[in-house]
């Protein structure tokens, strides 16, 4: 048993290093041809006790970024959800920074925020007590895909289920809270209290990975925005009114590693 534990250790630092290199060399290109893409960027390490094939997704802040929510997950061709493989902390555990105030003071305290990332939250088709379709407390999801939400640029290395199919689709949702515009204004919806904690919709960006050789990077395209209040998981084509949602993100690109 002791040397199966000893293997299965090693087989896990063989897997990370092989990734690790992967990334260096995602990043080396990317910064070839982005100057606004600084060196070092943070690393989040997700999934590392799968066995499947290596992702590494390289995100790039744009001019206004300011501490958002995301979500990375991927689906079949036909939109079954598959796995996730990185959400930020304050949604996969349903406890945000400054969620209570009950002494007076922002403590952290759990909230129910299903305007965030809602579509993320209804692919997984997990609907919860009070019928919202992100965590709870109760239900929050393991370490081993979230964490706090990085300061910058950022990369995720993570690792796929053994069943992912040899073609599928790579999700990126991001958020950021009171962020109005002249459509999205804090009065356009008075009686949706959900709407009024994330402003512009959500949007969503998606890249399809394995028609292309293994190795090569394929950048995320914008594809539309969630419901404003999380009422469902649909992604709205129309970005005709969102504004500086666009520019949270400047580029995001993803790699599959076999």
């Amino acid at each position: 048993m002791k040397t199966k534990r000893i293997l299965h250790t090693a087989s896990v630092l063989l897997s990370v290093l092989i990734l690790s290199v992967a990334a260096v060399t995602l990043i080396s290109c990317r910064s070839s041809r982005s100057s606004a893409l600084q060196q070092p960027v943070d690393t989040l390490f997700t999934n590392r006790e799968e066995t499947g094939s290596g992702l590494i997704f390289l995100f790039e802040k744009g001019e206004s970024f300011n501490h958002p929510l995301m979500a990375l997950w991927i689906e079949d061709t036909s939109g079954k959800y598959l796995q996730t493989l990185y959400v930020s902390e304050s949604i996969a555990k349903g406890v945000y920074g400054h969620g209570d105030k009950s002494t007076g003071k922002w403590l952290p305290g759990p909230i129910r925020r299903p305007a965030t990332l809602p579509v993320w939250a209804h692919s997984r088709g997990i609907r919860e007590t009070d019928g919202y379709y992100i965590p709870t407390t109760a239900t929050s999801l393991p370490d081993a895909v979230t964490g706090a939400t990085p300061p910058g640029d950022f990369m995720i290395i993570s690792r796929l289920s053994q069943n992912i199919p040899p073609v599928f689709d790579v999700f990126f949702e991001i958020n950021q809270s009171w962020d109005w515009n002249e459509y999205w204004t804090n009065n356009k919806f008075p009686d949706d209290e959900d709407y009024k904690t994330s402003c512009q919709p959500a949007l969503v960006y998606k890249a399809r990975i394995g028609q292309i050789p293994s190795g090569e990077q394929v950048g995320l395209t914008l594809i539309g925005h969630s419901h404003y209040s999380g009422k469902d998981g649909e992604v709205y084509p129309d970005l005709s009114t969102i504004t500086t949602a666009k520019n949270i993100t400047r580029n995001a690109w993803v790699k599959l590693v076999r």
